[in-house]
């Protein structure tokens, strides 16, 4: 018969970012299941220190142990006190972000994750290859499960408000720096002048034309454009929901928007209208499609007209929004056909066109003709 551990009896274990776990029994709980707790160090001694002093203090099971939930348990809690208070396309996101840093992370408790232990994983990220977006993505997370955590006196301080941002170098070519790309006005030129007439050239034309996300794009339904094709209607979006491809609410309150079609694309909107399925953009087996088999679709008309580059749906977003700019739009007003919540997102998609700067000069030498 095996022997039954006692209280303080553990176990050592090295993990990868070189820390050492013990792994200890505090206790039974009531059905006489063993109640274990880890403690993490860079060294064995400092580790059974740290499971010693718990013991000590917390070993009969009287006392409080929110001080020492391990980051894993913290991490469910908060995932599943966040549901309903983003987009359910947010929330599916976050399940996978939130598996890598359980699994980095594991069962530490979440009062011992010091700033430095923050650094040293986002630095590790990035000398496995990761993008700059990817771990500004964890790092964004991480604060959000410790500033929940310090709200509820869980820990004294939030480590990633203390930790130091990660900061890559500039590189020729590097695309995680850089910002996201618009058309060029010849771009646009040779995009509606060589798109094919079906639904993937109607469908980019209009992007470039209304400023429309690829998410809503394919949530339009027939009645959501104007029998004229001079306006369409933005009442909902397609979202994410554990893998699959649902009708949802826009990305913000915002986005609920009636947007002006430009006289010259007006045709392409009412094609989009003229369909009796119940979908303007609608699968073979689906009633309308996923978006990343939209970006294929995209990609391969942008690859058979020529002479542009291939970017993403988005950037004809982002097009928009400069091309609105370059006409003298004031930004307030392309806040609202765009949908955008905050002034700092507007002018996060502005990208000044050469012709725009080369009208600029024109006009400032005039202030100093002799």
């Amino acid at each position: 018969m095996a022997k039954r551990r006692s209280n303080g009896e553990g176990h050592f274990k090295k993990h990868p970012n070189g820390k050492w776990e013990w792994q200890v029994m505090i206790g039974r709980d009531k059905n006489g299941k063993p109640i274990r707790r880890s403690f993490y160090a860079l060294t064995k001694k400092e580790a059974r220190r740290l499971g010693e002093d718990y013991i000590e203090e917390y070993g009969n099971g009287s006392g409080n142990l929110n001080g020492f939930i391990s980051f894993s348990e913290w991490a469910d809690k908060w995932y599943a006190y966040i549901e309903g208070t983003v987009t359910i396309t947010t929330y599916e996101s976050y399940k996978y972000t939130l598996r890598i840093l359980k699994d980095y992370f594991k069962d530490t408790p979440i009062c011992e994750i010091k700033a430095i232990d923050i650094e040293t994983m986002l630095k590790t990220m990035a000398i496995e290859g990761k993008s700059t977006s990817y771990t500004s993505k964890i790092r964004g997370m991480l604060h959000q499960i410790f500033r929940k955590a310090e709200a509820n006196e869980m820990i004294s301080r939030n480590p990633v408000a203390l930790a130091d941002r990660l900061r890559r170098p500039r590189q020729l070519g590097d695309e995680e720096v850089a910002k996201k790309d618009s058309f060029t006005a010849d771009e646009i030129f040779r995009l509606n002048k060589y798109l094919p007439d079906d639904r993937v050239g109607w469908s980019i034309r209009l992007m470039l034309g209304t400023g429309m996300r690829t998410q809503e794009l394919l949530a339009l339904q027939p009645e959501h454009i104007a029998l004229d094709g001079s306006w369409i209607n933005i009442h909902q979006a397609v979202v994410m929901h554990k893998g699959t491809a649902v009708i949802g609410p826009t990305k913000t309150k915002e986005s609920y928007r009636t947007i002006p079609v430009p006289p010259n694309l007006r045709k392409y909107a009412v094609k989009m209208r003229n369909t009796d399925r119940e979908f303007c953009w609608y699968g073979t087996k689906t009633p309308f499609i996923n978006p990343s088999t939209f970006r294929d679709y995209f990609k391969e008309a942008l690859e058979e007209i020529g002479g542009v580059r291939i970017l993403t749906p988005h950037c004809c977003r982002h097009t928009y929004v400069s091309q609105l700019q370059s006409q003298g739009v004031d930004i307030e007003t392309i806040m609202a056909m765009t949908g955008h919540t905050k002034l700092q997102t507007t002018e996060r998609y502005l990208h000044v066109q050469s012709e725009t700067k080369d009208n600029a000069v024109a006009q400032l030498n005039v202030l100093f003709a002799s």
